[in-house]
């Protein structure tokens, strides 16, 4: 049968300002492991530190701006566009637009702190 998430878990977010993290599956909000899908609200100007994390991470940008910096150079990744940051190459999220951004993320295998290794 189906199983209903009725609501997702707000978790506490890295970063400059205040973003909103509103995890529907994952290690909070369900106890899965092997995926977390989180609904994101990041404001203008919010910068989060570097990590290097052990999952992939899709991201589908709904509203506004998500600028993904890596060892590369730097993305922009604009409302319906995407982006697939592979595991093990250092990454850094922030929304430096004044308009913020509204994205879902995607992580595989799920979302954790001890795995996420940031700077």
């Amino acid at each position: 049968m189906p199983v209903l998430i009725p609501s997702p878990t707000q978790i506490e977010a890295a970063g400059n300002k205040p973003k909103l993290i509103r995890e529907f599956f994952g290690r909070v909000n369900t106890a899965e492991e092997r995926v977390s899908i989180a609904h994101m609200q990041s404001p203008g100007g919010w910068v989060e530190p570097g990590q290097t994390p052990e999952f992939d991470e899709y991201t589908l940008v709904l509203r506004g701006e998500l600028q993904v910096e890596s060892n590369d150079g730097a993305l922009f990744v604009r409302a319906g566009q995407a982006v697939l940051a592979r595991k093990g190459e250092w990454i850094r999220y922030s929304t430096p637009g004044d308009e913020g951004a509204e994205y879902i993320a995607i992580c595989l295998p799920a979302f954790s702190m001890e795995t996420v290794h940031r700077d």
